[in-house]
């Protein structure tokens, strides 16, 4: 990971909600599928996503690594056709659902930023790193 890179994932993962910050229901998200999270306003606005697999949730910061912009075009449309992937609309960059490692695109061989999460009964929240 570059230097630059290295500072923009520290910046992004200083704005993580704070520990136990709810998200959602479990339900609430598909299974597999994605929802985004917005916290903040202008350049305090912090964008991530949950995704859930059939045997995990998983969350990231919402920005690609190539250019730094949000992976979806529409509301909590993160996922490929088939749901096998996360799909960057920008530039057609493709990520594992299970570790944001960018498989084929402008960003190959780099990853989505994680951010921790835990279920707690029913609910989604954010968790110690």
């Amino acid at each position: 990971m570059s230097y630059a890179d290295e500072q923009r994932r520290e910046k992004w993962l200083a704005r993580v909600p704070p520990i136990g910050t709810h998200l959602c229901a479990l339900d609430e998200v598909g299974q597999p599928g994605a929802k985004g999270f917005t916290f903040g306003e202008g350049r305090e606005r912090f964008d991530m996503f949950v995704v859930r697999t059939e045997k995990e949730c998983l969350a990231y910061v919402n920005a690609c690594p190539h250019a730094f912009t949000p992976l979806e075009t529409f509301t909590d449309k993160f996922l490929t056709r088939k749901k096998d992937q996360i799909l960057c609309t920008t530039h057609g960059a493709l990520f594992n659902l299970d570790d944001g490692f960018c498989t084929s695109g402008p960003c190959a061989g780099k990853s989505l930023v994680t951010i921790p999460i835990e279920i707690v009964g029913d609910q989604i929240v954010i968790a110690l790193g």
